[in-house]
């Protein structure tokens, strides 16, 4: 089962209000286990950087400036999300919502809500009134976090990858061994008996002489439990 783990970082909280995509980092997960490939790319959001949302992720004007927009990109990330892949991110309706804003201004077909899985809706079922920030849950699940002093978006998104699979459940490596060892098993089970000649089974009764040295040995014990 294929799924794109993916983060975003904007100019703000509301694209309705003219803020932008100014970065988006995805991570390609099948069977809960990252492949390594990755989609990451910074955009020129073509306005200002309010100073709240620098502080956040770092990211200046000045850096983006070079950057492609968005429109320049779209395909690539369109095709690398794919058309049914399950899409995974924290608080994802945020993300949904800024993704597919510039892909109206691009002209494109918005992404389906139906592919969307909310890892903050799985916290809550999962840990009812407690933290769910990325933090928290990297913290409540032992993931090391300690390279993220700003968020990133491919960063939080491999953060975030760690996290979903552990609300999931984990990756249940003690039942893919007892499958293997089950295999093993039966194929042991299934090999031909070979013929071999019969061979009497061997006496192991005490001789005369060890039970003599035995009772002698006995004499010698004294106040045994036996005879309490």
């Amino acid at each position: 089962m294929r799924e794109i783990i993916f983060d975003t970082e904007t100019t703000g909280l509301d694209p309705k209000t003219g803020d932008r995509l100014v970065e988006i980092g995805c991570i390609e997960m099948v069977n809960r286990v990252p492949t390594g490939e990755t989609f990451h790319c910074y955009f020129n959001p073509d306005r200002d950087m309010p100073a709240a949302a620098e502080a956040v992720h770092g990211l200046s004007i000045a850096f983006l400036s070079d950057k492609p927009r968005f429109h320049e990109k779209a395909a690539e990330l369109l095709e690398f999300l794919g058309e049914e892949t399950k899409l995974v991110a924290h608080n994802a309706g945020f993300d949904f919502g800024f993704v597919n804003s510039e892909l109206e201004m691009c002209g494109l077909p918005p992404l389906g809500r139906e592919r969307m899985v909310d890892t903050v809706a799985l916290a809550r079922a999962r840990h009812p009134g407690a933290k769910n920030s990325l933090d928290a849950l990297c913290t409540r699940y032992g993931i090391d976090r300690s390279h993220r002093t700003r968020h990133g978006a491919l960063l939080d998104a491999e953060l975030l990858a760690q996290v979903y699979v552990e609300l999931t459940g984990g990756r249940q490596i003690g039942l893919s061994l007892a499958a293997e060892t089950n295999e093993i098993e039966m194929t042991v089970q299934a090999l031909p008996v070979r013929d071999r000649p019969f061979r009497a089974p061997r006496p192991h009764s005490a001789s005369e002489a060890e039970l003599a040295a035995h009772a002698q040995f006995l004499e010698t014990v004294k106040s045994p439990l036996w005879n309490d």
